[in-house]
């Protein structure tokens, strides 16, 4: 059965869900409290459902000119299919009509797939911060990267 995908504005009410989802998905997943304070004036939270059900979410923040892509979150049995891609073009799309000039995103050096899809969305890489990300067993580097609008 084809999917019925919808993006919804979440609310501080959905972070509960959002780290349910941030837990399955990553190692280091967000703290619930961190992820509540994504909800301020300077943020917004996407969620990507199919019906009900939560596929996915993203956050951006944005001040100004500049936005930050926060997190982007693909419920793991069902990433591979551009859920990734549908929320970060909704988020691109967003900070334009909110005026960015910029979007800037860190994404983990050895993220081949979503390096290759921020790539393929019009990002560059414009640095590295060197033992960013927590690993098992040391540290991982981030790779900073940027989209002009």
């Amino acid at each position: 059965m084809p999917m019925t995908l919808t993006l919804k504005t979440l609310s501080k009410e959905d972070a509960p869900k959002l780290h349910e989802l941030e837990s399955a998905c990553h190692s280091f997943p967000m703290s619930l409290s961190n992820l509540e304070t994504c909800f301020g004036r300077f943020y917004h939270v996407i969620g990507l459902f199919d019906d009900e059900e939560m596929l996915g979410f993203s956050i951006l923040h944005q001040l100004f000119e500049d936005a930050t892509l926060m997190d982007i979150c693909v419920r793991p049995d069902a990433q591979g299919q551009g859920l990734g891609k549908r929320l970060t073009e909704a988020l691109i799309e967003l900070a334009a009509t909110q005026g960015a000039e910029r979007m800037m995103l860190e994404v983990r050096a050895s993220n081949e797939r979503a390096i290759a899809l921020y790539r393929q969305m019009g990002f560059e890489q414009v640095g590295m911060r060197a033992n960013y990300y927590q690993l098992e067993q040391g540290k991982e580097d981030a790779i900073l990267m940027e989209r002009l609008f």
